[in-house]
């Protein structure tokens, strides 16, 4: 509760901008959230309801962090990482927005749940909002990891059960995690304003455990603010905390997604510079894990980057094995290898020597099944297809450990939907 001058001023600035919004005609379906004001850096700059709005969300907002610092980052200029669906409306008609723009999702009971603390959700990589928490079927079955999808998800659940829930969508799919992690610290933000509170629970899935854990961990950019002490509970959901070596040890069949003389059309990044691909050797730096003939596109997926050849070998049956994780030419490929891609930025490392602080209670939770649909699943140890178990659970730098869990029938891309996971995601919380 705020008193005497300063809570006038709050009201006036609430006032204020109520007054801004109309004049600037904002999309208000289902009007602008009448609640405190957010930071003076991030503009609210649209709200999408009742009638635009799909897959069970009450709003989508949109916000944009006037920062200095924030970007338009790389896209590859096939489309493949643009922005689809109704996301492009969400981001203004833009398909490859700003990067300090981002989407606020708010489920049903965000301002009516009886838990005290509110919970935000963070995706992964080459997902939304949509998809990944409340719609797993809307890629169809490569998108929800399993043959038949569920028409409702991880906000569904926890919504039902009394959690005020939100997500933040980010601009880019693939992006930088430490733009990411700011964008996670304007989130909490805005929910702290919304619902007065001073502690916001955060769920982070696959590569949104590394802005999550970014943020919390005050591993930011030279230009970022850090972490704001408003943090209660950290749950990573598959992800690579101990980090991942996935796109070198199985260079060869990852490849066929992603390289289009081979009709590939992932929007993921490739260990490769060069493939042949029916006979025609070809580049591709637009698709590289490092920054490769002036295209840098898929830095959040260079900084998940840890070696685990030490632990479980490299895929030796794999064509170029050796040259696709150590770097060089191989029969059909050429590459750096895994080494320069972490010296060119990954964040494993440094986020372990941060920490987390000891006042944020940090949950882990794996995926135990490999037998995502679509792909070559991770073989060399026990994993969740994508990811190991062990580095999923990897608690270094980890101080307040409230617990860990595998749910042995999940694998990478169900942990988000599947009934298990949604339970122990749910006893934690609570």
């Amino acid at each position: 509760m705020r008193h005497g001058r300063g809570h006038g001023q709050w009201r006036w600035r609430l006032v204020l901008a109520l007054l801004l919004a109309v004049a600037a005609g904002l999309p208000a379906t289902g009007g602008i959230a009448s609640a405190a004001i957010p930071p003076s850096y991030l503009t609210l700059e649209a709200r999408y309801g009742s009638g635009v709005v799909k897959g069970g969300w009450d709003s989508v907002e949109r916000y944009l962090d006037t920062t200095t610092g924030f970007r338009t980052e790389g896209y590859p200029p096939d489309g493949r990482g643009d922005q689809d669906g109704r996301r492009v409306t969400y981001f203004g008609g833009v398909s490859r927005p700003y990067s300090g723009r981002f989407l606020l999702y708010s489920a049903p009971g965000w301002n009516t749940g009886t838990r005290s603390t509110p919970v935000l959700l963070v995706h992964g990589a080459n997902d939304t909002a949509d998809r990944a928490w409340a719609d797993p079927g809307e890629a169809g079955g490569y998108g929800c990891g399993a043959v038949s999808c569920p028409s409702t998800g991880l906000m569904q659940y926890l919504s039902a059960r009394g959690h005020r829930v939100f997500a933040v969508g980010f601009a880019h799919k693939q992006g930088d995690n430490l733009m990411q992690a700011q964008v996670v610290g304007d989130a909490i933000a805005v929910i702290k304003a919304k619902l007065g509170v001073d502690t916001v629970d955060l769920v982070g899935w696959s590569k949104g455990e590394m802005s999550t854990r970014a943020y919390v961990s005050s591993v930011k950019p030279s230009w970022g603010r850090a972490y704001a002490g408003d943090v209660r509970k950290l749950i990573t959901v598959g992800g690579p905390n101990g980090g991942y070596d996935y796109p070198y040890a199985h260079g060869w069949a990852h490849d066929f997604s992603i390289w289009p003389e081979c009709g590939g059309k992932v929007n993921a990044p490739s260990p490769h510079s060069h493939m042949t691909c029916y006979g025609l050797y070809t580049a591709h730096p637009e698709f590289s894990m490092t920054p490769s003939g002036g295209y840098d596109n898929y830095p959040g997926q260079r900084q998940m980057l840890a070696r685990w050849d030490g632990v479980y070998g490299v895929d030796g049956a794999a064509q170029d094995w050796y040259t696709t994780y150590y770097g060089g030419q191989g029969f059909y490929t050429a590459g750096g290898g895994i080494q320069a891609a972490i010296d060119a930025g990954s964040l494993i490392k440094p986020l372990q020597n941060a920490g987390v602080p000891a006042s944020v209670t940090t949950y882990l939770l794996a995926g135990g099944s490999p037998d995502v649909l679509g792909i070559f699943n991770e073989n060399r140890g026990p994993s969740d297809g994508v990811v190991f178990i062990a580095s999923a659970l990897d608690t270094t730098g980890i101080p307040a450990v409230g617990g860990t869990a595998t749910i042995v029938g999940a694998n990478h891309l169900e942990l988000g939907w599947h009934t298990s996971a949604a339970a122990q995601i749910a006893t934690w919380l609570s």
